[in-house]
């Protein structure tokens, strides 16, 4: 059945009220739980440093620290509800071929960038931020280490969000594959360019330790191979 113009409009005008309302509630909710979502980002720091101590180094710190989470938690509360109001409006307007590829992205691409956050999370902090703890510790003067709250969250915030973009490489090696923009010959064939390229991004996004680094470009490698996994055989 065809809508109206006026239709279409007060159905896009429905999905983005109920959109605004659920990041309100997932705002009000995150404010709720911030304290816990400090607590649990901070853990990774706190579980490899022992007598850990944060600074709250502005007397507006803690009203801002909140309010970041707050929102921060409200975008991932919003997020799966826009992609899905995002399909299901355009969804009824594509030809079956355009669903069957569009379909896909919205449904692992949250799951890629949950993936990417997580690995940063449980395997990259740990051994990162191990690492600048001790050679911290190990200066040769008397030295006291006292990160701003602020400080790490936006570091910690900025990594998870990093590693979640990242892991979306499949998703633009696969979909560039079916539109036949970049055939799995030829990704095939620029894999060592591939390599330097991974290497000197991974360089680029993370701090300037060998250690992370590594640990960005490795995943990105294993993503390139898995893409080339699911790539069409078929040449320009």
């Amino acid at each position: 059945m065809k809508m109206t113009l006026m239709q279409h409009f007060s159905e896009l005008r429905r999905r983005i009220l109920w959109t605004l309302l659920v990041f309100v509630f997932g705002f009000v909710f995150g404010w709720c739980v911030s304290d816990w979502v400090e607590l649990f980002l901070s853990t990774p720091l706190i579980n490899v440093w022992d007598n850990a101590a944060l600074l709250y180094n502005e007397i507006s710190d803690g009203l801002m620290i909140r309010f970041s989470l707050a929102t921060l938690v409200a975008l991932i509360i919003t997020i799966p509800v826009l992609l899905w109001n995002i399909w299901a409006y355009v969804a009824p307007g594509l030809h079956k071929n355009e669903r069957q590829f569009l379909m896909p992205i919205f449904l692992f691409s949250p799951l890629l960038f949950i993936m990417g956050a997580a690995f940063a999370f449980f395997v990259l902090f740990p051994l990162v931020f191990k690492f600048f703890i001790e050679l911290n510790e190990s200066a040769s003067i008397p030295t006291v280490l006292l990160p701003s709250v602020r400080g790490y969250l936006v570091f910690a915030i900025d990594m998870l969000k990093i590693f979640g973009i990242t892991f979306q490489l499949p998703l633009v090696l696969i979909g560039l594959n079916r539109i036949g923009l970049l055939s799995k010959q030829s990704a095939i064939k620029s894999r060592r360019y591939v390599i330097i390229g991974v290497f000197i991004l991974a360089a680029m996004l993370t701090p300037p330790d060998v250690l992370s680094q590594v640990l960005l470009a490795i995943p990105m490698l294993l993503l390139f191979e898995i893409s080339l996994l699911f790539m069409r055989n078929q040449d320009r």
